[in-house]
Formats: C-alpha cells, sequence, structure tokens
C-alpha cells in the first residue's frame, strides 16, 4: 500500500510539474510578446543589425512563416492539438520526467501561439537569429518539448526496455 500512495504522490507532484511549467511558458511567451509589441514598430529590429535580434514581425501561418494567412484553419488546428495533447498525456500510464516535460512545453506553447490567433488573428514573433525565420518563446517551448519527445520514445524508453 505504502508503494502505491508513494507513485500516487509523485504522479501528482510531476502533474504540478507540468502545469507550472505549462503556465510559466504561456507567461513568459505573453509578456515577452506584450513587450515586443509595445517598444517596437512593426519590422522594428534591435538592434539593427547582427546575428541575433529582436524583430517585431506578424505571422498569419505556422513555424517557420510556412501556411501564410491561414489563420482559422491554424486556430482549428491548434485547438485539436491542444485537446490531443491533454488527452495523450492523461492517458500515459507511467510517463517519465522527459514526458512531463514535453508534455508541458508542448501545451504551454500551443497555449500561447492559439492565444495570439483568437485576440489578434496572428502570431507575434521577435526573436531573430541569423539566417532562421524569426520565432518566439512559443515556438521555442513547442520545438523542445517535441524534441524531448523524441528523446523519450527513441533513447529512454529503448534503455529502459534493454534493462
Amino acid at each position: 500500500m505504502k508503494i502505491k500512495e508513494e507513485t500516487i504522490f509523485i504522479r501528482n507532484f510531476l502533474n504540478l510539474y507540468f502545469l507550472m511549467l505549462s503556465l510559466s511558458i504561456i507567461s513568459l511567451d505573453q509578456i515577452s510578446k506584450y513587450i515586443v509589441i509595445k517598444n517596437l514598430s512593426l519590422g522594428e529590429s534591435i538592434p539593427r543589425e547582427g546575428l541575433f535580434r529582436f524583430t517585431h514581425a506578424q505571422n498569419t501561418g505556422t513555424a517557420f512563416s510556412l501556411f501564410q494567412n491561414q489563420t482559422d484553419i491554424l486556430t482549428i488546428v491548434s485547438i485539436i492539438a491542444i485537446i490531443l495533447i491533454i488527452f495523450i498525456f492523461i492517458t500515459i500510464d507511467k510517463p517519465s520526467v522527459y514526458l512531463f516535460l514535453s508534455y508541458g512545453l508542448l501545451f504551454g506553447g500551443a497555449v500561447g501561439n492559439l492565444s495570439d490567433r483568437l485576440r489578434l488573428g496572428y502570431v507575434t514573433d521577435f526573436l531573430d537569429v541569423g539566417f532562421w525565420p524569426i520565432f518566439n518563446v512559443a515556438d521555442s517551448a513547442i520545438t523542445i518539448g517535441i524534441t524531448l519527445m523524441l528523446f523519450n520514445y527513441l533513447i529512454y524508453n529503448n534503455k529502459n526496455e534493454k534493462d
């Protein structure tokens, strides 16, 4: 009985960790976008030149500016993705820490960008690194979340199966 109580406690703790991570990503994303919108004109960069800049951009597409001007479809896809993230997350029997982190990052990033689409009709991007398309905190969280999920499924799970 003691082991089951510890397992429930750990899972609840990690669920709290998932929620805290998600809320932190959403907050950081929305606050950073607000600061950019209030302090930079559309297209303005600080510094004006260089490898890393803050550049105010509006993206009506997806990551890497694909599928421009598809806001309605992308909003529906985002809502479906968020529902799937929640459904898959709560149905995982014994999630690893990597899965809690990856799903927290994915959920936070998806909600951050969906919030922009619903409020503004586009996503605010501002992190401008060299030749890379301009992105934001939510995009970064989604990318890291997918990387952690792949790590979990391709490396961590295989290692545990062999042990």
